[in-house]
């Protein structure tokens, strides 16, 4: 605990770059991280600069304005039972559903962990599992965005960069409640977590961050604990 209050602040800079994307072309550690992808070390969002969305993008109709539920399972022994939001964030919404279907999620790792005090989020969906590729499409608007910048334990809510049109395939969990700066645009809460979060929580979260050689201590970076998404399903 110690460890994390000291790092809070430095977690909670890199946390709103994780949510900007990490993703060097996507949003949300992608190079996209909790919003954006991960094509670099730094902690702030590098997505394509688009003012649009782009690409093939799944229609927003897919989610029929309608609540979905499913299971995300994580290294076979972390079982999330998850809904998503089809009336309040219907474009992003089905975009999730649309790559579940595909089986796009499947064996893709979850590259970024957070375990500040304040900020508390696995960050997972890019193609190549490190934070760097996507579908081929990145896709607006912010949906279903809260005001306040809390995103409570559980929350789903899609990674994108600093382009609010730049979110991909890249999402993030909060395992614990997290505070984003709201004045960036915050995040797109597309769904929550409703049942096993305490498996995230004792399985991959509590083992903590791996911690750079000869560096100081981060919050912030890939989990101890090697995550692989081994199943999604949604109806």
């Amino acid at each position: 605990m110690g460890r994390r209050r000291r790092d809070n602040v430095i977690a909670s800079a890199a946390v709103l770059v994780v949510i900007a994307l990490a993703v060097v072309t996507q949003v949300v550690y992608t190079t996209s991280g909790p919003g954006a992808p991960e094509a670099s070390s730094s902690p702030t969002p590098s997505p394509s600069a688009s003012a649009t969305s782009t690409g093939d993008v799944p229609s927003s109709d897919i989610a029929e304005d309608r609540v979905w539920t499913g299971e995300l399972d994580l290294n076979d022994d972390v079982e999330l039972a998850i809904s998503l939001d089809g009336e309040k964030a219907p474009q992003a919404a089905s975009v999730v559903i649309d790559l579940i279907q595909q089986g796009f999620y499947d064996g893709t790792a979850c590259h970024r962990l957070s375990d500040a005090d304040s900020a508390e989020f696995l960050q997972c969906g890019s193609a190549n599992g490190d934070g760097t590729g996507d579908a081929g499409f990145t896709f607006g608007p912010l949906e279903n965005v809260p005001s306040d910048g809390l995103y409570p334990a559980g929350t789903i809510a899609m990674a994108r960069g600093s382009d609010p049109n730049s979110q991909s395939t890249q999402f993030f969990i909060t395992y614990g409640d997290t505070y984003l700066d709201a004045s960036t645009g915050g995040y797109t809460i597309v769904g929550s977590v409703t049942d096993g979060l305490d498996q995230l929580v004792a399985n991959v979260a509590d083992a903590g961050v791996v911690q750079p050689e000869g560096a100081s201590q981060t919050t912030d970076g890939a989990p101890v604990v090697d995550t692989t998404i081994t199943a999604a399903s949604i109806e």
